[in-house]
């Protein structure tokens, strides 16, 4: 029996496989693969962030089976849903976590804050060393110490973070007829802001615990794993 692809774009932090620990299990229903974006190796140096070489990446791994189920957390979101109006018809469904959606909320309060918070250190990016702007960034979105640069792993990726570009430049669309989950921890007004957003033009909004990682908790994995396997019980009937 063919097995429906699922494909998972992680986010600022860990990446591939890593990123999603809590459904390396759905491989035994699904075809998953777990990408690591533009920039994003365990070795090689940090890239600058390159939202057209993810979105090439994704669109890459759906066209190789034909199409498939896109989860994808924070920024990764950007890039899956370009990726769904670029080709609409390789992506069944979008599952977004804390999506980084920022353009398209941009003129309502919780974005206009954080970006008014977040502006002035993306504008001198190039003038701090990756520590200063690591415990900057850190401090400002989350209220929170950074973990310091002890490790190689850990210095990629504090370069890796000041090496991606501001979120809310991304030149995203909303995406009709995509059948649409966004999952949120209920933490942030910011990402409510914009899980509200997209609940208005048609998409599901679930809230688990877990703060900005609501995927590795019992009930936002089960979300995840439920709204899959509506959508692709809903592909398997139109295609019998």
């Amino acid at each position: 029996m063919h097995k429906q692809r699922v494909v998972f774009v992680h986010g600022l932090g860990s990446f591939g496989a890593a990123a999603w620990p809590k459904q390396h299990g759905l491989a035994l229903r699904y075809d998953c693969l777990f990408l690591r974006r533009h920039g994003f190796d365990p070795v090689a140096e940090p890239l600058e962030s390159d939202i057209s070489a993810d979105v090439a990446i994704l669109v890459d791994a759906l066209a190789d089976s034909g199409g498939g189920h896109v989860v994808a957390h924070e920024q990764g979101a950007i890039s899956a849903m370009l990726a769904a109006v670029e080709r609409p018809d390789l992506v069944f469904s979008l599952s977004l976590v804390e999506p980084a959606c920022l353009s398209l909320t941009a003129e309502l309060p919780a974005t206009a804050s954080h970006r008014a918070l977040m502006q002035p250190l993306f504008d001198v990016r190039s003038q701090l060393g990756d520590a200063d702007y690591e415990r900057e960034y850190f401090r400002r979105a989350y209220a929170a110490e950074a973990g310091g640069l002890q490790t190689p792993e850990a210095r990629r990726s504090a370069r890796r973070l000041r090496l991606q570009a501001p979120p809310w430049e991304a030149p995203l669309h909303i995406v009709p007829g995509v059948p649409t989950l966004v999952l949120t921890g209920g933490w942030e007004p910011l990402y409510e802001e914009i899980a509200g957003y997209l609940r208005d033009t048609g998409a599901l909004h679930r809230v688990a615990a877990g703060g900005h990682r609501p995927q590795d908790s019992a009930d936002g994995d089960r979300f995840i794993r439920s709204f899959i396997a509506d959508v692709g019980r809903g592909l398997s009937v139109r295609a019998s």
